[in-house]
């Protein structure tokens, strides 16, 4: 790959390459190390890709990848989060925040299945290949999710 080429890629893709490590990891710090990573693994790719949409679900993948070798990594079970401030996404309405404060204290399947399905607005096939799952296992995954936002919902709610 071309410098050129590789800085063209960055651009497209390095914002949806960290936003998907960071709904999986859950921190900042992390999600740029596998964006880091992955947008490595892209440079030193030999293959060319048939279209950008190719190079882009294969960068995905990669991410995904790198995201599960850093939670099963032995380091990562030893340590305890960091609860660092400040890194909340901002939205123009509050319920748009505290949507998503609840997606992202989902389980890691369960919110990396919705993050790629309504945020990035990946077709429920695309995020199965993305995830390495099948279809019908991210259908019941974005179910399931679904499931648990309305009740932590509906409980935040009782208590305002």
């Amino acid at each position: 790959m071309t410098d050129q080429a590789f800085q063209a890629a960055v651009e497209r893709y390095a914002d949806t390459v960290f936003r998907l490590a960071y709904s999986y990891l859950k921190n900042r710090a992390d999600a740029e190390d596998v964006m880091q990573e992955a947008l490595l693994k892209l440079y030193t790719e030999a293959r060319t890709f048939e279209t950008p949409d190719h190079e882009k679900h294969w960068l995905l993948r990669v991410a995904v990848n790198e995201c599960r070798r850093l939670l099963r990594s032995p380091w990562r079970r030893r340590t305890g989060p960091l609860e660092e401030a400040g890194e909340t996404a901002v939205f123009d309405r509050p319920a748009q925040t505290e949507l998503f404060r609840q997606v992202m204290s989902l389980p890691p399947k369960y919110r990396a299945a919705v993050y790629l399905h309504y945020y990035e607005g990946h077709p429920v096939k695309e995020t199965a290949a993305l995830l390495g799952t099948n279809t019908s296992t991210v259908q019941t995954w974005l179910m399931r999710a679904r499931g648990q936002l309305q009740t932590k919902l509906k409980e935040a709610e009782a208590y305002d």
